[in-house]
């Protein structure tokens, strides 16, 4: 017999044991299924499943750590067998090795297929896993939390946000995200979601203009001309990802007040009090690009969907004016909700969304922010990088902004 006929004849053999054992698993004689695919396990080391069909005989006889055993042996076989990661959280948490077995099901979960791509059971079974897991991660950080002592100086309030999330990350609470500029990324510069109120000594000024510029952004919105436009606009045959649905719609819509570093001239003429607020902004000053600003207006259950921002060297800023219940933001691991009157400024590098659940429009001032971290003279090198780009190519792409 050539090598190729024995080793279809040892694959018959094991393809028959494997169904002989199915059947007997189905018939509720797990004691016999268990001796068929001890047989083929022997035989065949390398096989997941039929360690996995071993694992489950053993279980419905009620040995549970001989069931483990043979997990193990599927996991040996190929570490990332899904079927085997989730039954050995499931035998885990069967034996009472709750830690152990939370452990197991983050590792499941994490390598599981798509919900829409495994069975009613299945997918029961990972929600469970995962209700497990969170539960765990809830009590380790408590625990961490519990274990932080104050220390010889008081922590500030940046400080103790900072050690929170730090916390929450050790405890497998929070993803940690990354600035993923689309285009220009300057070297150096932290990945701070939402950064610290007192690098913008010019914050509360700005916040206390609030109401003037509610009333303008109110009466340009009103008469919905034509100077509201979308804000995704990509012409014909631009791959537009994951705005096909905001492409072009007044669901997102802006009314600019600064674009492409110019001011919009009757917009602006519309808005002085804006305008003079906005010239509080530590803003960027790149021809052609920057400074940007703008009213913002997401209509009643419109979401936008995650994404980043073009450059990491400038911030962005929020100034809420009209927000029903219903709509937050979210950037990287950290969800909030917009108070009207109450700026942020976060970087859009790291991923972000927003959405407005409410039955009501929501409207912000948008404006963007030279990032804190940059030197004056980072900054003059910034704009004349991008003035020799802008040189170089003759163009300055739409909707770079920087």
């Amino acid at each position: 017999m050539t090598g190729a006929s024995a080793a279809r004849g040892v694959d018959d053999v094991l393809e028959e044991l494997k169904a002989s054992a199915d059947q007997a698993l189905a018939r509720g004689d797990p004691r016999s299924a268990a001796g068929l695919f001890q047989r083929g396990v022997s035989i065949a080391e390398g096989r997941p499943d039929l360690w996995i069909g071993l694992a489950a005989s053993r279980r419905a006889l009620g040995d549970l750590t001989a069931s483990l055993d043979a997990v193990r042996g599927a996991l040996a076989a190929e570490p990332r067998f899904f079927p085997a990661l989730l039954m050995r959280g499931s035998l885990l948490e069967a034996l009472g090795r709750i830690k152990e077995a939370a452990a197991a099901y983050e590792v499941a979960t994490r390598l599981a297929p798509p919900d829409a791509e495994v069975g009613e059971v299945t997918r029961r079974a990972l929600a469970h896993a995962r209700e497990v897991h969170a539960r765990y991660a809830a009590d380790m950080a408590d625990s961490l939390r519990a274990g932080v002592q104050p220390g010889r100086a008081p922590r500030t309030a940046l400080e103790a946000r900072r050690l929170d999330t730090f916390i929450e990350a050790v405890a497998g609470r929070r993803k940690i995200y990354h600035q993923e500029p689309v285009r220009y990324h300057y070297p150096g510069l932290p990945a701070i979601e939402f950064h610290d109120r007192a690098e913008f000594p010019w914050l509360a000024a700005l916040e206390a203009r609030t109401e003037a510029i509610r009333r303008e952004c109110l009466a340009v919105w009103g008469e919905e001309g034509p100077q509201i436009t979308p804000y995704i606009d990509f012409p014909p045959g631009a791959p537009v990802d994951q705005w096909s649905d905001l492409n072009r719609s007044l669901n997102w819509s802006a009314f600019h007040l600064l674009l492409d570093g110019e001011p919009v001239a009757e917009n602006a003429a519309r808005c002085p009090e804006t305008m003079a607020a906005l010239a509080l902004v530590d803003q960027p000053q790149i021809r052609g690009r920057s400074p940007s600003a703008m009213f913002s207006i997401l209509k009643a259950h419109t979401r936008i969907p995650p994404h980043t921002g073009s450059a990491n060297t400038r911030l962005v800023l929020h100034l809420p004016l009209i927000v029903p219940e219903g709509c937050a933001f979210r950037v990287g691991g950290e969800t909030r909700h917009w108070r009207e009157g109450e700026a942020w400024v976060f970087d859009d590098t790291i991923e972000h969304e927003a959405w407005n659940d409410s039955d009501q429009p929501r409207a912000i001032l948008i404006c963007d922010v030279w990032s804190p971290r940059l030197s004056p003279a980072e900054r003059e090198g910034v704009r004349q990088v991008i003035d020799a780009l802008d040189r170089f190519t003759g163009d300055v792409p739409a909707g770079d902004g920087l």
